[in-house]
């Protein structure tokens, strides 16, 4: 947890630091595309006041976020995602309204692009979050096992070394490739002890399943512990 924090203060003190010398220093070249602009348009922008406006979204948005951020100490289990969630939301909705201070003939294509990119980035990540959040199955099979969901494959029993079950799950260091938020991490995470491995975890919910294969290690539990056993007591049936 207190990595994530640690990340998010980094966003929020950057975000600050951008807005405040945006709005006060004039250091407008940090403005996506303000440099290749005519010094006419850039005047004309500066007298609409666009300029100083993302500045002040920048300020507000990293205010907002120190807001929320004692959300992390409280038992709400999506505090990240409201946080993160609140950022993109909140800069790519102001950019759309900050289309008005654009100059007359660029303006209604201001509007265009900015609403687009709005619908995207926040259709790709709601698509993503469905996704992550798809509850994963086990299921046995013949000769060989599915983990179905993202990330899910399917794996031959004769490539099983060893399963084990854990009452804690080891320490997760880094995410590699993976989906990873407040209550559950899908994908490839660096896990002390075990290097890079593939997980299916709901988070803080244990018994925890390691299924050590010939090249690949995987980490992956049930939605509740009588689950997460049935899964392992079918797993040895199969290889012994």
């Amino acid at each position: 947890m207190w990595f994530l924090i640690a990340v998010q203060l980094f966003v929020i003190v950057l975000l600050f630091l951008i807005g405040w010398a945006i709005r006060n220093m004039k250091t407008y070249w940090m403005i996506s595309g303000f440099e290749n602009r005519s010094k006419e348009e850039q005047q004309q922008l500066i007298q609409n006041g666009l300029p100083q406006k993302i500045g002040s979204l920048l300020m507000t948005t990293a205010v907002g976020m120190v807001v929320l951020l004692p959300l992390h100490f409280t038992s709400f289990k999506y505090a990240i995602e409201v946080q993160f969630g609140f950022m993109i939301v909140f800069l790519l909705g102001g950019l759309i309204y900050l289309s008005k201070y654009e100059i007359p003939k660029k303006r209604k294509r201001s509007y265009l692009i900015n609403s687009l990119l709005f619908v995207v980035i926040i259709g790709f990540i709601s698509a993503t979050m469905f996704l992550g959040y798809q509850d994963h199955k086990l299921i046995p099979k013949n000769d060989s096992f599915e983990i179905t969901g993202m990330y899910g494959d399917e794996w031959n029993y004769q490539d099983i070394k060893r399963v084990e079950l854990m009452e804690e799950m080891p320490e997760v260091t880094w995410k590699q490739n993976g989906f990873g938020l407040s209550t559950m991490a899908k994908g490839y995470f660096k896990v002390k002890e075990y290097g890079s491995s593939l997980l299916f975890i709901h988070k803080n919910s244990s018994p925890y399943l390691c299924i050590e294969l010939k090249n690949k290690k995987i980490f992956v539990n049930g939605h509740d512990s009588k689950q997460t056993r049935s899964w392992y007591e079918q797993l040895r049936k199969k290889i012994k």
